[in-house]
């Protein structure tokens, strides 16, 4: 569903507080680090209370730290040796943006696709909004071009 256009042109008018910035950037420090190191727990101190992650194309959506654990045990259950590769990020008033290559290889069930056994290599591009009044992150918008094995 897009995003109305007014909430689009306050986002674009937000003003650079550096604090903030510098704040934004520490919390996705811990986050990178808390999935490097597996750990749901550090995920979720970084996350809001009502978070959501959605990962396109397939519009499929967590909700809440419920559903952010369950996504994160899913991902790495399906890919427990996922490396991401960070190529570019871009951080301000409204989150944060990275370009990552993940590799990983495919053990277990994810986004409906059976495990190939696989190792594979893909592109994410992920959004972590920004939500002023908790401190965290409201989620995560993955954009990605996993490669999809055909329905049999």
């Amino acid at each position: 569903m897009p995003v109305p256009k007014a909430e689009v042109l306050e986002l674009m008018r937000m003003k650079v507080d550096p604090a903030e910035v510098d704040e934004i950037r520490e919390l996705w420090k811990e986050h990178s680090k808390a999935e490097d190191n597996r750990s749901i727990e550090g995920l979720l101190a970084t996350l809001s209370n009502d978070c959501v992650y959605t990962v396109y194309p397939d519009d499929v959506s967590w909700h809440g730290h419920e559903g952010a654990a369950r996504f994160y045990t899913e991902l790495l259950t399906a890919f427990p040796d996922i490396v991401f590769e960070l190529q570019n990020i871009v951080i301000g008033p409204q989150g944060v943006v990275e370009e990552a290559i993940v590799t990983g290889t495919h053990s277990a069930k994810w986004l409906g696709n059976e495990p190939s056994g696989e190792r594979m290599t893909w592109r994410n591009a992920i959004f972590f909004p920004w939500d002023r009044d908790s401190r965290r992150f409201a989620g995560e918008r993955v954009y990605t071009d996993m490669p999809r094995r055909a329905a049999s």
